[in-house]
């Protein structure tokens, strides 16, 4: 099966690769090879190169794999955790406006 290459505003692909900057620091941090990290973490090394360039196109399992490697899988839990806009949202409609 073919995977369709993920398209993203500059903004937000710029985010995608803030991302695999902390992911790939996160590694160095321990000291951990690219080798190591990948293995640990039941991918490819190019994968993970790609994680660390923050590709859209990788899986979130792939991702959350490599976070949990890195002892940050709770990272995962912090997506969509705050939804501001979404409590607005609802607060609006139970005070009737």
């Amino acid at each position: 099966m073919q995977s369709k290459k993920q398209n993203l505003l500059p903004k937000f692909q710029k985010m995608m690769e803030q991302v695999g900057e902390n992911i790939k620091l996160a590694r160095k941090r321990r000291s951990l090879t690219a080798t190591q990290v990948a293995e640990r973490a039941g991918i490819d090394r190019s994968t993970l190169y790609q994680i660390e360039k923050g590709n859209p196109g990788v899986a979130m399992g792939s991702y959350f794999n490599v976070l949990r490697v890195l002892g940050l899988q709770n990272d995962m839990l912090k997506l969509a955790a705050d939804d501001e806009f979404g409590r607005r949202l609802q607060d609006l409609k139970l005070m009737g406006k």
